[in-house]
């Protein structure tokens, strides 16, 4: 039987390596830092070329208990650590994720307003406990978003945090904050390959260097405009490996938060027989959202479920060495 010669795309773009965390040798207190990017080829596909830093996971802690909002099989999943800040972190450190993700909200524990200085007292408890590096989320809501993230990227001076989401409606404040402590920052757009590239452009006019820009292209969960979220994901990829300066940008993306607000793994009662167990369904749901990603080409994924965290960390794992 002839051999068969397997076609290699010759590709003369490649993704940009970006480094989160900084050591004490750096001017930060992280223990180790974490470099995503730098790939010259699609989603291992190793035979066509070199894919130095392999996908990372991020793993969400909240400022406040999420106990409330949250569906019960997560909940249980961590249990009495909700409450204690420093507890989730340690424990979310345990699951052998790459990163961890501070989430604030809009409220206290109390249901008081979210401050600048509680912000801080967060962002510190985290720090202190982990040393991972730290990437900070705010709530949402652009005016609350500059006073919270500005407290953090002060209180987090030199330590390489990423902070974000940036938009087009609250960037600017954001990034001058990330500009002027040494910080990264994400930027998130709908579902649009030109809005991502330009938000971008944004950004990198303010003084940000690329090597401090993580885009978020915005997600569906499984069944839920993934397939949509996944071409774009793959188009800005294709973009970046043909050459475009400005799609070159590693990706994070949200698996956890968009998997858990879906009906699947919400609701444990009134749904078909045939979904099965809700527990193993819930985190089914996070992992299999998490791992189509991961193939779509993102280079953190940000997970809620210390079981799908394992399950997709294994996934990577395998897939980088076969």
């Amino acid at each position: 039987m002839p051999n068969v010669e397997i076609p290699v795309e010759k590709w003369i773009g490649s993704i940009r390596p970006i480094t989160l965390g900084a050591t004490t040798a750096e001017g930060g207190t992280r223990s180790q830092t974490v470099t995503i990017g730098g790939e010259k080829t699609l989603p291992f596909l190793g035979f066509e070329g070199k894919a130095p830093n392999r996908p990372r996971i991020a793993v969400e802690v909240r400022a406040t208990n999420p106990a409330a909002d949250w569906p019960a099989p997560l909940v249980t999943a961590w249990g009495d650590v909700l409450g204690d800040l420093a507890a989730w972190t340690r424990a979310a450190e345990g699951t052998d994720g790459d990163i961890i993700v501070l989430q604030l909200s809009a409220n206290d524990n109390n249901g008081q307003k979210m401050t600048g200085a509680k912000a801080r007292a967060a962002l510190r408890t985290v720090l202190k406990t982990t040393g991972l590096p730290v990437i900070v989320f705010g709530v949402g809501q652009a005016e609350l978003d500059n006073e919270l993230l500005v407290a953090a990227a002060e209180e987090g001076a030199g330590e390489r945090l990423v902070l974000g989401p940036c938009e087009d409606k609250n960037y600017r404040t954001i990034v001058a904050a990330a500009l002027a402590n040494g910080h990264l920052v994400t930027s998130r757009t709908p579902m649009d390959v030109n809005l991502s590239k330009q938000l971008t452009v944004l950004i990198h006019d303010m003084g940000m260097p690329l090597e401090r820009i993580i885009v978020d292209p915005t997600t569906g969960a499984l069944g839920y405009g993934i397939e949509y979220g996944y071409s774009v994901m793959e188009r800005l990829r294709v973009a970046a490996l043909q050459g475009d300066g400005m799609t070159q940008q590693p990706m994070i993306v949200t698996p956890g938060e968009e998997a858990w607000r879906t009906k699947e793994a919400r609701a444990g009662e009134g749904v078909p027989v045939a979904w099965g167990d809700w527990a193993a369904r819930a985190v089914n749901w996070e992992a299999m959202t998490a791992a189509t990603l991961v193939e779509s080409g993102a280079n953190i994924v940000v997970m809620r479920h210390p079981e799908a965290v394992g399950r997709v960390k294994k996934m990577i794992g395998e897939l980088m060495t076969a």
